[in-house]
């Protein structure tokens, strides 16, 4: 008698466990949930929810080894690589892979950025060049875009004139903040707030936790490649 009892409350638990996993595994797939704070497994890093050998590696690689169990002191000189059609941040320590983020881009996700409200992500090689611990989006590292070939661009066709393309000029020669109120458009940062889908203004979004990760280890003046 006693041990049919003792197996009844033994299933009980075991029925209970299974309910409360359930529950946990349906609350973190929401796609809210996910949006500000990612799941489990996503936002630490793509190896922790995919193995990198099961990700397409890109053609231009700029690492040919993969330890993303390096320890956050250890990361001292990074170097920032977006795939944008890859929805991928990737962290390289000296042709090492440190770091593997999911990331959430500007809804016309194709081509370079070219004028203020165009919603595109800008490529090209970039460095950043402030920091801001209080972010609207939690934390957050700025671009210095726009950069003297979208000065050009935007010369030629007169949405900026001479003075704003000598600033974006100076300030690129000079790795400080070029002007951000051009027509060209400017405030492109490396953001929290998810990474589930394009919903950004042109900006790159993580998952808060990738975020708490680049903002400990990313200084101003770490280079930044923006892949199409």
């Amino acid at each position: 008698m006693i041990g049919a009892t003792a197996l009844r409350k033994s299933l009980s638990f075991l029925l209970y466990g299974l309910l409360y996993l359930t529950c946990l595994c349906s609350l973190t797939s929401c796609s809210v949930w996910n949006h500000f704070f990612g799941s489990n497994i996503e936002g630490i890093t793509i190896r922790h929810a995919k193995g990198i050998d099961d990700l397409e590696k890109p053609s231009n690689a700029p690492y040919c080894k993969v330890d993303c169990t390096v320890p956050l002191t250890a990361i001292t000189k990074p170097e920032i690589f977006v795939y944008k059609s890859q929805r991928r941040l990737m962290v390289v320590q000296d042709g090492v892979l440190v770091r593997d983020f999911q990331v959430g881009l500007g809804p016309r996700v194709t081509g370079d950025k070219a004028f203020r409200g165009d919603g595109r992500t800008p490529e090209g090689d970039y460095y950043v060049c402030v920091r801001n611990p209080n972010s609207r989006f939690y934390k957050s590292l700025g671009l210095n875009y726009p950069l003297p070939k979208h000065a050009e661009k935007g010369l030629a066709t007169g949405n900026i004139g001479l003075d704003e393309f000598r600033q974006i000029v100076e300030a690129y020669d000079s790795k400080t903040k070029p002007p951000w109120n051009t027509a060209l458009g400017g405030e492109i940062f490396i953001h929290g707030g998810g990474a589930s889908e394009d919903w950004t203004l042109g900006c790159v979004a993580v998952y808060n936790r990738a975020m708490d990760e680049l903002f400990e280890v990313v200084p101003v003046g770490t280079p930044v490649h923006i892949f199409p």
